[in-house]
């Protein structure tokens, strides 16, 4: 297995693998998770901008017989100003397909973006995971990362 930076080209088999992980996170919570239409066109064009973006971090696990088998992407973001840290890397998303699990993948792309992350020169790498993600949280946790906030959510009916 390989972990390599993605390219443009990496961009449609990254798409198939976002549109499943779209689909576990509105099992897990719909009401958070509720994407907008064309959600794959606004990750394809989001995605080939990363590509080729020095302060993002997008990288594949791929298999030589398979091609791309898992992605990881994040991104340089800039904290509001009354915080001492100004900007810090944040891991938007990370899916490793099923067949693939299990074998350290999805460590190894945790632990190299948190490399790339320390080469653009950012203090603080930060992620969230879904409250259902228990697998994910241990992931995490093993690679470093503690709990500092949670999040919480109350529906609201819309007026009419």
């Amino acid at each position: 297995m390989e972990i390599r930076a993605a390219t443009a080209a990496d961009v449609p088999a990254v798409v198939t693998m976002v549109e499943h992980l779209v689909e576990l996170h509105r099992a897990w919570d719909r009401a958070k998770y509720d994407y907008v239409p064309g959600i794959a066109g606004m990750y394809t064009s989001w995605l080939t901008a990363r590509a080729s973006d020095p302060r993002a971090v997008f990288l594949v696990a791929h298999r030589e017989s398979r091609g791309p088998v898992g992605f990881l992407i994040g991104a340089v973001e800039q904290e509001i100003p009354i915080y001492r840290v100004n900007e810090f890397g944040f891991i938007h998303d990370l899916w490793v397909d099923q067949d693939y699990r299990n074998e350290g993948v999805a460590r190894q792309l945790v632990m190299r973006a948190v490399e790339r992350f320390t080469e653009i020169g950012v203090a603080q790498v930060r992620l969230d995971t879904a409250a259902a993600n228990d697998v994910a949280r241990r992931l995490f946790e093993g690679c470093g990362f503690r709990v500092s906030t949670i999040e919480m959510l109350r529906e609201q009916e819309r007026g009419a």
